[in-house]
């Protein structure tokens, strides 16, 4: 084991083909039965006594994307490894979007690599520096051989060594021919080339590379070419341009060099460069021509664009290069995973037919498209969408139909993109994109749809397959365009997606210049001039859309403050938008130090919960966490603001009160004396009652009510006057301090005749009715008849503590009183989840944190669709609870205020266990995934709710839903008494 963590080379072949053996004696390759004992024996292999040891866990749970519940990744090795398995024969590109969304929500500490297995084959991915493809395949046999690809799994980590870097060769042939590019711009001044003829050249050799290696060039065209003019003393002018003219001849060579040349289009080859290469510039097109270019990723594209840019034009506009991951983080919430939902939703084959058809139609722009990377991207993503929507017509119909079916292998048009851009050679640049993107599309529907060779052979001869449409190139010169998005008009398309310029207001005149600002701004007078540049994108794009329709861009991350979010966000979202997925901040890959925000949204509505990420720290490899919400806020915050919540209706009749207000202490009858009065004459206690205030509740041992009532509550004078002992009380007591309060408020008045000041007839009122308490709560008292029990809280409290109150004791105006006796009820009031939102409430009112309807109950939205067993369930742990806290009181001599101070302790407590069980059944209750944001669940479920009610639809209001009140079990017997 030590020489395998070590790396001796023959203790890690001996181990690793033990390990193979025993796959081949022992494993049939059934995911779910036997993925763990392999994976466990992997680690094994590579020097660990198992996965366990090593750190790693099975079956860890990862929120899905669409936050419509969790998917449980196979293992998880933070921050090295994600493994996710496949049953044996599985096809693993099938699988490959699974495993990215498992890798992307695998935070915080996101694994570094990925692999794919079937346990035949590992597909390795690293997707921060490579999407679209594996780093490496290595079969199960040759695993011994090629161990050095996994060097990450020892548990002395090195680096791995891939046979299928695409980054690192696409790295390599931008380079050379960003050289070539910059050395014909540099020649002397009689030689020297334009900016757009080196341009030209340069792409009209970067397309003919990649024909060649893909299959639309005869092989070695460009190395043949350039080995003729080096050691053959022949003219590159004409080679090269003689081969570019025959790739615009609609006529095809017969014989010589170019025969076998087909015709590519009329766009990008219909002019020739009369330029003669030395032998320096024809080496570095040698070198390059010797890269393999079947694996060079598309997105060089971008490196070449920007490394052929001047760095003051880079950055005079604001451009940076995009990776592919980041370009999915808009590509996948704005076109791919709706997309997605629709074509899993289809049942039938007319169904699947029809969305293809609808699919071939779908309209992609990019507003400040650059070199085309997100466009191209949008070009695969909806090409594999085709594909999803043919696999899943292979599995429905027969093999006969299927073939007539896939007529067009391939049926995504690089004529369905569009582009829009300042700078020529950006716009040239990405319509080359856009032009391989289609051969390569087609060779992955083939590689994907046809299991043999045969069977696709079978289809080109019998039912003529258009297999061979990757040429002519189409000409995008209608779709992508020279112009300024601020000042042209957009094409109108289904969605739209792109990485405008990032340039902050402060350098918008030093970089643009003060005529091109002062026509922005006349322009768009709407967007405040102290918005950054990329907000005006933002506007314009969501103007674009129509309802449903979908968009995704990255900004700074100022686009969430001040006056850049109002002219954007905020216009969004209060224009019908809604954000479907955001990241907040983050740290843009590249030599440049910026932070993004990424926004994805949508012209109206669109259900369930929104996923919100953000990368914490300064550095690229900082980690990442996520939380999801039922709204995201346009200031992409994961902390909600409710102090926009809003009444709702059913909440105002909901049965939350004040307690009852005295108004003189001669109301107030000492409990013994109380008792007294009763017993000797038991009709007082029809106006004598036990009063109960805040301290009685949570300050005192046994919680009992220190003092009686007197409520003369709904009586006239003569019907009081029946109590005679106690209407004496209050007529020497209160009758002189109302009719000396009633005075002076006249005298006031009187005061205030002539200045237009109303005055104040508070203490006239109460002298009116002086035998009355000063707000009886008429309708509390109302809605406690019939009832049992009823909840009570201080309303003057730090952290609301709940108790049920017999309705044999009147609650005085220090609680906050609920006219519900259920346990249900109960369960939601001491729940966690409702405490986040009365401390949000009241901490932005007033310093001394105050329970009342009108700050906190009255825009508390219940949970709205909770089953029987969820609400079973709540009042279950509602119950316990209870039990714990009067176990805990009476064992240990505490009161409930000393209690629930004594869990903001660290520690274990049961107090705290009984919370969170009952904090667990309220989250079901709603449907509030754990580690959800509470505050932000529960603000975008009032507008929701508020909304219906502005409708004139019902909502569920506070208390045991209706359709559960006759159900039993729901209400227990426990409460305080006198």
């Amino acid at each position: 084991m030590n020489k395998i963590k070590e790396g001796h080379v023959s203790a890690v072949v001996e181990a690793l083909t033990e390990f193979q053996a025993y796959v081949r004696d022992h494993i049939t390759g059934d995911e779910k039965g036997e993925a763990q004992v392999f994976l466990d024996r992997l680690f094994i292999a590579f020097g660990h006594k198992g996965h366990k040891e090593a750190g790693a866990t099975l079956e860890q749970r990862i929120k899905k994307n669409d936050s419509k519940g969790t998917s449980f990744a196979d293992l998880l090795w933070k921050p090295r490894l994600l493994i996710e398995m496949k049953k044996r024969g599985a096809k693993l590109h099938l699988h490959y979007r699974q495993a990215f969304e498992y890798w992307l929500n695998a935070v915080p500490n996101r694994p570094r690599y990925v692999i794919l297995c079937n346990f035949d084959e590992f597909w390795i991915y690293d997707f921060d520096r490579q999407l679209n493809e594996p780093v490496d395949r290595v079969a199960l046999t040759e695993i011994h051989q090629r161990y050095p690809a996994f060097n990450f799994m020892f548990s002395v980590e090195k680096a791995p060594i891939f046979d299928n870097d695409r980054e690192a060769v696409s790295k390599q042939a931008a380079l050379q021919m960003a050289e070539l590019y910059r050395q014909l711009t540099r020649r002397p001044p009689s030689t020297r080339l334009t900016r757009e003829d080196a341009q030209r050249l340069t792409l009209q050799l970067v397309i003919a590379m990649f024909a060649e290696d893909i299959d639309l060039l005869p092989a070695s065209t460009i190395t043949s070419i350039v080995q003729d003019c080096l050691h053959n003393g022949q003219s590159s002018h004409d080679l090269l341009n003689g081969l570019f003219r025959q790739m615009n001849s609609r006529t095809p060579a017969k014989h010589g060099r170019y025969a076998g040349v087909p015709y590519f289009n009329g766009g990008l080859f219909a002019e020739t460069v009369d330029a003669e290469l030395d032998s320096h510039e024809l080496e570095l097109i040698g070198g390059a021509a010797a890269q393999l270019w079947t694996k060079v990723n598309p997105a060089i594209y971008g490196t070449l664009f920007e490394q052929s840019m001047g760095a003051e034009t880079q950055h005079q506009h604001g451009r940076h290069f995009t990776s592919e991951a980041d370009i999915e983080r808009v590509v996948g919430p704005t076109i791919v995973r709706p997309w997605e939902a629709r074509i899993d939703a289809a049942k039938s084959k007319s169904e699947l037919i029809a969305l293809r058809k609808e699919l071939r139609q779908f309209k992609v722009l990019d507003p400040a498209c650059g070199s085309g990377n997100f466009l191209y991207v949008a070009f695969r993503e909806l090409s594999r969408l085709d594909l999803r929507i043919m696999l899943r017509l292979k599995a429905k119909v027969s093999a006969s139909e299927f073939h007539r079916q896939a007529k067009l292998i391939s049926g995504i048009s690089p004529l369905q993109f569009y582009g829009l851009d300042n700078d020529h050679f950006g716009v040239e640049l990405a319509k080359v994109t856009l032009m391989l993107a289609k051969k390569l599309a087609h060779d992955e529907a083939v590689a994907q749809l046809f299991d043999t060779e045969g069977e696709y052979q079978k289809g080109v001869s019998e039912f003529g397959f258009e297999g061979e449409n990757a040429l002519p190139l189409d000409n995008l010169d209608e779709n992508v365009r020279l112009g300024d998005a601020m000042f042209d008009p957009w094409p109108t398309v289904d969605a739209i997606v792109g990485n405008p310029p990032f340039q902050s207001k402060n350098k918008l005149q030093d970089e643009l210049g003060p005529a091109y600002l002062a026509k922005l701004r006349a322009t768009h007078p709407e967007i405040d001039g102290r918005a950054d540049y990329c907000v005006y994108w933002f506007r314009l794009a969501h103007d674009q859309l129509k309802p449903g329709q979908r968009a995704g861009l990255v900004g700074t991350n100022t686009i969430r403050q001040n006056y850049s979010r109002m002219g954007g966000l905020d216009y969004i979202v209060n224009n019908g938008g809604t954000i479907t997925e955001a990241v907040s901040s983050m740290i843009w890959p590249g030599e440049a130090v910026v932070h993004v925000s990424i926004v994805n949204w949508v012209r109206g509505d669109q259900k369930g919960l929104k996923r919100l990420y953000n990368q914490d720290g300064n550095t690229v490899e900082a980690g990442w966490r996520h939380e999801d919400f039922a709204r995201i806020p346009s200031s992409l915050s994961f902390f909600t603001d409710v102090t926009t919540a809003k009444v709702l209706k059913a909440n105002e009749r909901g049965g939350c009160h004040q307690g009852q207000t005295h108004g003189h202490k001669s109301f107030l009858v000492p409990v013994g004396e109380a008792k007294a009065l009763i017993r000797e004459n038991p009709s007082y206690s029809d106006v004598l009652k036990p009063f109960l205030i805040s301290d009685d509740l949570v300050g005192k041992h046994n919680s009992k009510p220190s003092r009686y009532v007197i409520d003369f509550s709904e009586k006239d004078q003569l019907q009081a006057a029946k109590f005679e002992r106690l209407f004496k009380r209050i007529r020497a007591g209160a009758l002189p301090a109302r009719q000396e309060a009633a005075q002076k408020e006249a005298k006031r008045n009187q005061e205030l005749e002539g200045s237009g000041k109303r005055g104040n007839q508070h203490h006239a009122n109460f002298l009116k009715r002086w035998w009355q308490m000063s707000y009886a709560r008429g309708e509390l008292m109302r809605e406690l008849q019939g009832l049992k029990r009823y909840v009570a809280c201080g309303r003057v409290t730090k952290r609301p503590i709940f108790e049920f109150v017999s309705t044999a004791i009147s609650p005085n105006d220090a609680l906050t009183v609920f006219t519900h006796e259920d346990d249900y009820t109960f369960g939601v009031l001491q729940s966690t989840i409702h405490w986040k939102w009365f401390d949000a409430r009241c901490s932005t009112i007033k310093s001394d944190p105050r329970y009342t309807s009108n700050t906190v109950f009255d825009s508390f939205p219940w949970p709205q669709t909770p089953s029987l067993k969820q609400v079973r369930d709540v009042a279950k742990a509602a119950i316990h609870l209870r039990e714990v806290r009067r176990h805990l009181c009476a064992e240990h001599g505490l009161t409930l205020r000393e209690l629930y101070r004594s869990i903001e302790l660290p520690g274990d407590h049961p107090l705290k266990a009984a919370t969170a069980k009952l904090d667990e059944a309220v989250r079901a209750a709603y449907g509030i995934q754990k580690n959800k944001d509470i505050l932000g669940f529960l603000l975008a479920l009032n507008h929701r709710l508020a909304d219906k009610e502005r409708d004139g639809e019902s909502i569920v209001g506070p208390g045991l839903p209706e359709q559960f009140r006759s159900s039993p079990g729901l209400i227990s017997a426990d409460c305080l008494s006198a």
